[in-house]
C-alpha cells in the first residue's frame, strides 16, 4: 500500500498549525513515544518530548489504555525526565488527555478525574492486586515447579501492575522463563490460558458483589472474533501472541474515547459540547456503527477538525479459513473509527502506525515492509504513515511539529 513518509506527513500537517482549531492530534504512548519495555516501572519519557507535547497544547491528547497517576503512571514518569528544576503541574508540563482506555481524564496541569466511576467499583479495583498475586501464588508453581519462594515472588511483583483502574497481569517475565525450557511455546499457551481463567474467576467475583456489567477484561494483543469480542493471540513459533491481561471498566475503550476528546477540543476551541458537557466513554454507544452515527448527527461539520491517529497496536493473522483474516489490537478501534470520521466529515484524517518491535517485547516487525502480523491485503484499516524508525523516529518528527514557527506563535 502506498504510505507517507514522516517527512510528507510533517509538510501535509503544518497548514493546519496555524489553527489549534482545525487540527487535533490523539496518540498512544507505550510502544509510541517511548520504547516498550518488560518492566513498566523500568519506562523512560525523553523531556524533548515532553516539552514538545507543551508546545502543542491544544493539538494533541493521549489516549491509552495505560494510567496518569499511580506509582506506575505516565506522570511518574514525566516527573523524573524533568527533574527537580520544573514543577509539572506549576507549567502545564503533564500529558493531556484520556488513560485507563478513557475513564482517566487529565488536563495538562495533572487534575485528574474519572467521570462516570462510582466509589463501589474503585473500592473493588483497589482490592484486585492483591488477589491477583494470591491467585499466581496459588497457580504458578504447578507449571513452574523450578520457581524457588523468593524467585516466585519476585516474578509476580513484576507480573503483577498494580495500576489504580486497569489492574493487570504481564506474563513477559514469565514467557522468558517458560523460553529457557522444554516446549516454549506449549508452556507459553498455557501461561496464557491460565491467566485468561484467573481474571474470569475474578469478573466472577465482581458478579458476586454485585458488579455485574461494571468491568471487563482486555487482552492485549488480541485479534477479534465475528461478534467483536477480543481473543487472545495464542503464542506459537512464530511468536509470543498475548502478553497482557488487564481488568478494566466497563466502557473504558479507546474507540467512546476518541469521541470524548473531538467533544472536548471542540469545547475549548469553540465553547460548544456538541456531544453534551457530561459525555465520557461510560455513557457513550459502544458499537463502532453507533459512535459514527452520534458523532455524524450531533458534529456540526464545520467544527470537527482533521484528525491524526497514532498507535503502535494491531494485528492481523490467517484465519480459521483460507483467505480469511483474524484482526484486533488495541489502537485498531479507535484508528478505524478516525479514518471512518474522515470518510464522514470529508476531512484528510490519517492513521499513523509505530513500529514498537524494537522494545523488549515481542512484536510484529515492519523492518522487511511486509507488516505481517500487523495488517493484510483485505484490511479496512488503511495506514497512511509509517514509523519504522519506532518511538525514536516517532518523537523526532514529532519534536519538528512542535518547533513549527506557526505553532511557537
Amino acid at each position: 500500500m502506498d504510505t507517507l513518509s514522516p517527512t510528507d506527513l510533517l509538510a501535509e500537517l503544518r497548514p493546519r498549525l496555524r489553527d489549534p482549531a482545525s487540527l487535533l492530534v490523539v496518540q498512544d504512548l507505550d510502544g509510541v513515544c517511548m520504547d516498550l519495555v518488560l518492566d513498566p516501572l523500568t519506562r523512560r519519557i525523553e523531556p524533548s518530548y515532553v516539552q514538545a507535547a507543551r508546545q502543542l497544547d491544544g493539538r494533541f491528547s493521549v489516549l491509552t489504555n495505560g494510567e496518569h497517576e499511580g506509582r506506575r503512571g505516565v506522570n511518574r514518569l514525566v516527573e523524573r525526565a524533568l527533574g527537580e528544576a520544573h514543577v509539572p503541574s506549576r507549567h502545564g508540563l503533564y500529558l493531556p488527555g484520556l488513560a485507563a482506555g478513557g475513564v482517566q481524564l487529565q488536563n495538562r496541569h495533572g487534575q485528574v478525574d474519572t467521570p462516570g466511576v462510582s466509589a463501589t467499583e474503585l473500592a473493588f479495583l483497589e482490592a484486585l492486586p492483591a488477589r491477583m498475586a494470591e491467585e499466581l501464588r496459588a497457580w504458578l508453581p504447578g507449571l513452574l515447579p523450578r520457581l524457588d519462594s523468593p524467585e516466585l515472588e519476585r516474578q509476580i511483583a513484576r507480573a503483577v501492575l498494580d495500576n489504580p483502574l486497569s489492574p493487570t497481569v504481564n506474563l513477559n517475565g514469565l514467557f522468558q522463563l517458560s523460553a529457557a525450557g522444554e516446549r516454549p511455546a506449549a508452556l507459553a499457551r498455557e501461561l496464557q490460558q491460565g491467566l485468561l481463567e484467573l481474571m474470569q474467576g475474578l469478573l466472577e467475583e465482581a458478579e458476586l458483589q454485585s458488579l455485574a456489567g461494571s468491568f471487563f477484561l482486555h487482552i492485549a494483543p488480541n485479534v477479534l472474533d465475528g461478534e467483536g469480542r477480543e481473543r487472545p493471540v495464542w503464542a506459537s513459533e512464530s511468536g509470543i501472541g498475548t502478553t497482557d491481561v488487564q481488568f478494566m471498566l466497563r466502557g473504558a475503550v479507546k474507540e467512546a474515547g476518541l469521541l470524548v476528546l473531538i467533544n472536548r477540543h471542540i469545547a475549548r476551541h469553540h465553547g460548544v459540547h456538541p456531544l453534551g458537557e457530561a459525555f465520557n466513554v461510560r455513557t457513550a454507544p459502544r458499537l463502532h456503527a453507533d459512535l459514527l452515527a452520534l458523532a455524524a448527527e450531533r458534529i456540526p461539520p464545520s467544527l470537527m477538525p482533521q484528525l491524526v491517529g497514532v498507535g503502535d497496536t494491531i494485528t492481523s493473522t490467517p484465519g480459521p479459513t483460507p483467505g480469511s483474516w483474524r484482526r484486533g489490537g488495541s489502537d485498531r478501534g479507535f484508528l478505524t473509527l478516525l479514518q471512518d470520521l474522515g470518510r464522514c466529515f470529508d476531512r484528510p484524517n490519517r492513521v499513523v502506525l509505530v513500529d514498537s518491535s524494537g522494545g523488549q517485547v515481542s512484536r510484529p516487525s515492519m523492518a522487511d515492509g511486509r507488516l505481517q502480523g500487523l495488517t493484510d491485503p483485505e484490511d479496512p484499516l488503511r495506514l497512511d504513515a509509517l514509523f519504522p524508525g519506532g518511538p525514536a523516529q516517532y518523537r523526532a518528527f514529532f519534536g519538528e511539529l512542535a518547533a513549527d514557527p506557526a505553532v511557537q506563535r
